[in-house]
């Protein structure tokens, strides 16, 4: 029903402005964010998987058995660029901005950075002059007056079952969804069968794990192979001033 909503809504816009069309999100790409990190590489996207693991107690702790139903109604935008569908203001709502400030902390708690400094304001993204630089040349601001018809339009409720990790560089998926690094499911859903994509990349995180966890381990025995062996050594010398000083205790005594 969500996705009908916004279909309609996409194309009442690119009837009157052809160029918009370019502005759109594809429906399989819909998505509320939580928040957005910048991971440099495949370790920190290791980390960040395992933060992702480690918030489905917390998650669930914080939800008690309880189901989070998302409604989606009215249209806002920022600053004129993004055009998005508005999450009612309800119980729901606050209890995903409360799973949200949790999370926030489960990952920078291990080195994560995540999230910004401005209020989280979940939203529903459907369309944004940033994915085409040649239309932010010829449109500058979205006309609200495109999508007057929508602006309370009501497009359908939603239940929070599954949280993904996401890499908005990565090639997406078949259906038009972000590739997922790692994903959490709870509530109803939680029986459902991981689908291949799910899969493929819990697997590949598995794979990234034990090869970091063997290039350490050769790293660290290259290193004490390279250390010098001799009595000179700091090693070495701080294992005889200890000798030392216990055997002059004992004289002592």
């Amino acid at each position: 029903q969500i996705t009908r909503g916004v279909r309609a809504l996409q194309d009442a816009i690119t009837q009157q402005d052809p160029r918009l069309s370019k502005a759109m999100v594809p429906p399989g790409s819909l998505h509320v964010t939580i928040f957005v990190m910048h991971l440099s590489n495949e370790e920190e996207i290791s980390i960040a998987a395992d933060a992702l693991w480690d918030s489905k107690d917390f998650v669930e702790d914080l939800l008690r058995g309880k189901t989070v139903e998302l409604s989606f109604q009215g249209i806002d935008h920022f600053k004129n660029q993004v055009g998005f569908v508005k999450l009612a203001e309800n119980d729901h709502r606050a209890m995903l901005l409360e799973i949200a400030e949790t999370m926030k902390k489960i990952f920078q708690e291990k080195g994560i950075l995540a999230g910004e400094e401005r209020a989280f304001k979940p939203h529903l993204t459907f369309m944004k002059l940033s994915k085409s630089a040649q239309l932010l040349k010829q449109v500058k601001k979205i006309d609200s007056s495109l999508y007057e018809d929508f602006k309370s339009h009501y497009f359908g409720n939603e239940i929070l079952h599954r949280l993904d990790l996401c890499s908005m560089v990565k090639k997406k998926q078949p259906n038009g969804y972000y590739f997922c690094e790692s994903s959490i499911v709870f509530g109803e859903k939680q029986a459902v069968e991981p689908d291949d994509a799910e899969l493929v990349s819990l697997s590949k995180r598995l794979v990234e794990n034990a090869v970091l966890k063997a290039v350490q381990q050769y790293l660290e025995e290259t290193q004490n192979k390279s250390r010098p062996t001799t009595d000179g050594s700091p090693g070495k010398s701080e294992a005889a001033a200890s000798g030392s000083k216990k055997e002059s205790d004992h004289g002592d005594t």
